[in-house]
């Protein structure tokens, strides 16, 4: 059985899989209508309030602004969510929202192989194997005989992936010694301010039938970040990553729901591949950890000679 921390963290990720998929639909609506700046910082600037909020009603603007916060890891976490989040956008101008999930889907096992340098955690055979099959549904979703193998969506994408995997790496081990108001609010700011700059000259006057879209990124966003945050605190990331596979059937359902799309067989054949070698990867770490646990009470029950 996985211990409560690793439970708590996969639950954790299944509830930010759902927020994030109400929010990646408003980002794809808007983004037919504003830059990819400035819905990166429609993003942050919605979400800032609630965050700041959050931060005073849990009594933790000390932590949030105390002086030995690890400020160069906040930056860098800071310009990969920004990247990200403008790559995202970009990327979702020209493909679907399931189409854009099953590319991001390789992130969780660019995890794992972060987490080796940057944590610490050991990679074994079985890691290096639903690697190998992750990569090999990426290429599959890509549909090479299509001619739209590695568009400029797709690499889009798939580098906001890579940006995506650091930033959660980088927000474990900061999550090491700081709370996760602290992660929340200085990456909020972060879009907030990067994003308005980047996008001011080129900002575009925001429409008053969108006020509602806007809400709903400000709340879904926040929920999402704070469950993202809570999710890699607990547990290793190689039980914790294959749960964002949940987004796909939320992708799916609002790519269906708002845009009557649905993916094609090259999508769902790689994402389904993907899927698979992540969750072979979670359950073979579940068994391992149960193992582990299990021969030291062997040896402590066992009688001395």
């Amino acid at each position: 059985m996985q211990s409560t921390g690793t439970l708590r963290g996969i639950a954790a990720m299944l509830l930010a899989c759902a927020f994030f998929a109400c929010m990646d639909a408003l980002l794809k609506t808007l983004a037919a209508h504003y830059p990819p700046a400035q819905v990166m910082a429609l993003r942050g600037l919605t979400a800032l309030p609630l965050v700041c909020l959050y931060v005073a009603w849990r009594r933790e603007a000390a932590g949030v602004f105390n002086r030995r916060l690890r400020w160069r890891l906040h930056l860098l976490r800071a310009v990969l969510n920004m990247a990200m989040l403008v790559l995202f956008v970009h990327g979702l101008k020209t493909l679907g929202l399931a189409e854009a999930y099953t590319l991001t889907f390789i992130a969780p096992l660019l995890m794992v192989l972060i987490a080796v340098p940057m944590l610490g955690e050991s990679i074994h055979a079985r890691h290096w194997i639903a690697i190998g099959l992750g990569f090999a549904g990426v290429v599959i979703a890509l549909r090479p005989e299509q001619g739209a193998f590695l568009s400029a969506g797709a690499i889009a994408i798939l580098v906001a992936a890579v940006c995506y995997a650091l930033s959660n790496m980088l927000g474990r081990l900061i999550s090491r010694t700081e709370p996760s108001a602290a992660l929340v609010f200085w990456t909020t700011v972060g879009m907030a301010l990067g994003g308005s700059l980047l996008a001011a000259p080129q900002w575009v006057p925001i429409r008053a039938e969108h006020a509602w879209m806007l809400a709903g990124l400000a709340l879904s966003g926040f929920l999402g970040q704070l469950a993202i945050a809570e999710a890699f605190r607990h547990g290793q990331a190689a039980a914790i990553a294959p749960f964002e596979y949940s987004a796909l059937a939320w992708a799916i359902l609002l790519d269906w729901l708002f845009w009557q799309a649905v993916p094609d067989a090259w999508t769902l054949g790689g994402g389904a591949l993907i899927v698979a070698s992540g969750l072979w990867l979670a359950r073979s770490e579940a068994s391992r950890s149960a193992r582990n646990k299990q021969q030291p009470a062997a040896s402590a029950t066992r009688p001395s000679s």
